[in-house]
């Protein structure tokens, strides 16, 4: 495990998505009734399945939630400005009472959707670094000059700031090491995806290199991952209709992808499976149910009864 200070604990995360005041308001109130500790909510402006705004959608689930968390798995900053984002995140932050985490990351597997917004996509990974400072000191309510190559703007002071001191806890995504080492400078956490419990190990290290050659003294660094998971009677099982669901999402045949990265198989199996990503360093895992829409509250009501307790 890597020296990055992490928390004691495990927290359990639902990956969701809201098209209506009534599934907003049914989500929240089943995570909080079954003891989950947050929500998010991912982002693409073009995706091969239909997807909403993922900042609407979290002010929506505000309005019906009390506890939890809500974040952003992972807002894709470099497609907008830093400034109107901050102004954004900021309001989010106040409407739901200081509980955002905000998740961010490039993308870039769509490239299409980065040409409709006109950013070059070979440009994403260098607006993300620049655009992730711009954005704390704005959500803070500091006076930011934007002096880099992507956004200069001058003087600017957003009121109100987020209610958070220091701001909502800005997160970044990605497995490449040049995700990983601007994580390590950047951000207050990592959120990782299609990863496996080794390679999670490895970006910790990789994480915990860089901040410590950037000269950050962290107090707290969050480790998330976001985890495909299917319970049913036997891994084949789960298998299969996993990756009927991950290929149709993702446009693509997915097999190799669900059978190596995601939880399958009895409550067991996938309690097992996320231990080993407790084990080196994980500390929020984010479940992404896969499978009909029709079973997923039974999903996650299995897990909650039946995986939480063996964790």
């Amino acid at each position: 495990m890597s020296d990055l200070p992490l928390a004691s604990g495990l927290k359990v995360g639902v990956m969701t998505g809201v098209g209506s005041p009534d599934a907003a308001r049914a989500t929240a109130e089943s995570a909080e009734q079954l003891g989950f500790d947050s929500l998010w909510v991912g982002d693409h402006v073009a995706f091969a399945v239909p997807i909403l705004d993922p900042l609407l959608q979290l002010a929506q689930l505000a309005c019906f939630s009390e506890k939890i968390e809500l974040g952003t798995a992972v807002y894709l900053l470099p497609l907008r400005h830093p400034v109107s984002t901050a102004k954004q995140v900021a309001t989010l932050d106040q409407l739901c009472g200081g509980r955002l985490v905000f998740g961010v990351g490039v993308g870039g597997e769509f490239p299409g959707e980065y040409a409709a917004c006109g950013v070059p996509v070979e440009e994403r990974g260098a607006r993300l670094s620049e655009a992730i400072p711009l954005l704390r000191a704005l959500v803070r309510g500091e006076a930011v000059r934007g002096s880099g190559p992507h956004y200069p703007f001058p003087d600017t002071t957003l009121r109100p700031p987020s209610p958070q001191p220091g701001g909502p806890r800005i997160w970044c995504g990605g497995r490449s090491p040049a995700a990983l080492r601007r994580t390590g400078r950047l951000a207050d956490g990592w959120i990782s995806y299609v990863v496996t419990p080794e390679q999670y190990r490895d970006g910790l290290t990789e994480i915990a290199g860089a901040a410590e050659k950037a000269g950050r003294p962290l107090e707290r660094f969050d480790t998330a991952h976001l985890l495909f998971v299917r319970i049913d009677d036997s891994r084949e099982a789960a298998l299969e209709t996993a990756n009927e669901h991950l290929s149709q999402r993702y446009a693509m045949d997915f097999r190799r992808a669900t059978d190596r990265y995601a939880a399958l198989g009895r409550p067991a199996d996938v309690a097992a499976d996320i231990d080993r990503f407790r084990e080196v360093g994980l500390r929020h895992v984010v479940l992404d149910c896969v499978g009909p829409a029709r079973d997923r509250d039974a999903q996650l009501e299995r897990f909650a009864a039946e995986v939480r307790p063996l964790l």
